[in-house]
């Protein structure tokens, strides 16, 4: 009994060491001068802006992944065909990359001097540099999350229950909406949250893609990075407020959705 309580004294400490004591000292930076100081660096034009675009980058994104990693689950552990580990790895690859060398690659293929970046600048799509190319850059980045959280769901859950509504007459279509999401539901929602949390403070593979341009191509990570590098403390830790209050909320959703399925 002692070591058990000793063991979890020691994750107590080491949890708020390494996590909650910067989380509150982040917060307490933010509010010591008041509510004034923290709203008026949320509320400059420069970091609604970053907002907007960090949250729009999400929409797309996460939905975008979310989509994607249910079907890539599906084919691996559902479907055998030649190349299947290949497209694994493919899929794991981005957690082995460092997002800086990610967001170079995309720089080598879309940028101005890339293999289609003349093209989609010729005809005035340009990716690099602009909002198309932070959300692709995030898209990369924040890839593999849902399909490595579903993979073991689906592996643990079988084939016996979708076998058997397909006898029954079931589509497709209809097993995977009535079984097989219900089923693999928790594994989902930790995907998305994953991958949100991914998505909303991705830096390396977005500095390199997005020109960091205040107001136009600037995100909230690189905004507070900016706030940082101009002395502006308060702006910094305000903008990082938002960011973990985007978190938060992105966490407290999903349990009251998952909450509302358990019902």
């Amino acid at each position: 009994m002692r070591a058990k309580y000793l063991l979890r004294g020691l994750a107590g400490v080491y949890l708020a060491i390494v996590l909650v004591a910067p989380l509150v000292f982040v917060f307490w930076s933010a509010f010591r001068h008041g509510l004034g100081p923290f709203w008026s660096a949320i509320s400059t034009p420069e970091a609604v802006a970053a907002l907007k675009l960090t949250l729009i980058t999400a929409l797309v994104a996460v939905p975008a992944n979310t989509i994607f990693g249910i079907l890539a689950a599906l084919a691996l552990t559902r479907r055998t065909f030649r190349g299947r580990r290949v497209f694994g790895a493919l899929i794991d690859l981005p957690l082995a990359l460092s997002p800086v060398v990610v967001g170079l690659a995309l720089l080598l293929v879309w940028g101005e001097a890339g293999w289609f970046g003349p093209w989609m600048i010729h005809h005035g799509m340009p990716v690099v540099f602009s909002t198309p190319g932070i959300i692709l850059a995030t898209i990369v980045v924040s890839l593999p999350f849902v399909t490595r959280e579903l993979v073991p769901v689906l592996n643990e859950l079988g084939v016996e229950q979708q076998e058997a509504a397909a006898t029954l007459g079931a589509s497709p279509l209809h097993i995977v909406w009535r079984i097989t999401l219900p089923a693999i539901r928790y594994g989902l929602v930790y995907g998305i949250v994953l991958t949100t949390a991914r998505v909303v403070g991705e830096f390396g593979a977005v500095a390199v893609v997005s020109g960091n341009i205040a107001g136009q191509s600037q995100t909230m990570t690189l905004f507070v990075e900016n706030r940082f590098q101009a002395f502006d403390l308060v702006g910094a830790y305000s903008a990082s407020v938002v960011l973990a209050l985007i978190s938060v909320v992105t966490v407290a959703a999903m349990r009251m959705l998952n909450r509302r399925g358990i019902r």
